[in-house]
């Protein structure tokens, strides 16, 4: 006798589930933002679940023109305090707003690390809001974000658990360096594990 079409699907996803090795299967259920590719700086492919296993991410979009620039060193010190406790900032360079970011990656990221000292990875400029919205930015805005909604401008800054929990959303003026967004990422630190799985090279 034939199963019904609601009772076979069901049992055929748990036989695939059952011949998917563990790890495998918990990659496959983390939070879209985490397994969504983009470029580096070289122009590799990677997801932050890839280039930051097991670390809690601070996740910022980035401009070299912007009022809120100086941010950098902000979060060069959040790199280098939280960065041996599991912490890790990422920044996505965007020409979106303003047109503050127009120059290449090779400049940005001389830019970054001549004016900045910066050390933590700078990715490769991506669109972070519009038609064109990269797929990264599209899940972190998205309804599954702690706070849907778009990027308004440079430096917001999303913070995220090591399993891709949203633990924070910031917009552009909320410092770094704030109570309130230092409070954010003690959070996210607190749910890493240690000793930490080794990482990929940084781009920054």
């Amino acid at each position: 006798m034939r199963l019904p079409l609601m009772l076979a699907l069901p049992a055929v996803a748990l036989l695939a589930a059952a011949a998917t090795p563990a790890g495998e299967r918990e990659y496959c259920e983390m939070l879209p933002w985490m397994t969504t590719p983009f470029e580096t700086m070289d122009g590799e492919e990677t997801t932050l679940a890839e280039a930051f296993p097991g670390r809690a991410v601070v996740v910022v979009n980035s401009a070299s023109r912007c009022g809120f620039t100086p941010q950098y060193a902000g979060l060069e010190k959040v790199h280098r305090e939280w960065g041996p406790r599991g912490v890790a900032v990422v920044a996505f360079p965007s020409n979106d707003y303003g047109g503050q970011e127009p120059g290449t990656n090779e400049e940005i990221l001389e830019f970054c690390q001549e004016n900045y000292a910066v050390t933590f990875p700078v990715m490769a400029k991506m669109h972070t809001r519009g038609e064109d919205i990269s797929p990264l930015y599209r899940h972190l805005t998205g309804e599954d974000s702690i706070e849907p909604g778009e990027v308004r401008w440079n430096f917001e800054k999303f913070i995220l658990a090591p399993d891709g929990t949203m633990v924070a959303r910031f917009r552009s003026r909320t410092s770094p360096e704030s109570e309130e967004f230092l409070e954010a990422v003690e959070q996210a630190a607190a749910k890493v594990e240690l000793p930490l799985p080794e990482q990929e090279p940084e781009e920054g």
